[in-house]
């Protein structure tokens, strides 16, 4: 079974750079307080660690 992580959304885009809007909406987050569950990959985690300001990982399985 393959690692996942579940990403939550804590900070809104506004007023942010155009990149970090396009890396939030690559998560598949768009709205406050929405919560995806995604694959643990290297490219995964850099894009949770560049809008980490924005993004909290609440659980880790696998």
């Amino acid at each position: 079974m393959a690692k996942t992580i579940v990403v939550k959304q804590t900070g809104s885009p506004i007023r942010r750079p155009k990149d970090q809007l396009a890396t939030l909406k690559g998560l598949g987050l768009n709205k406050m307080h929405k919560t995806r569950e995604l694959e643990d990959t290297p490219s995964v985690r850099g894009m949770v660690r560049k809008i980490s300001h924005m993004v909290e990982i609440i659980e880790e399985k696998g």
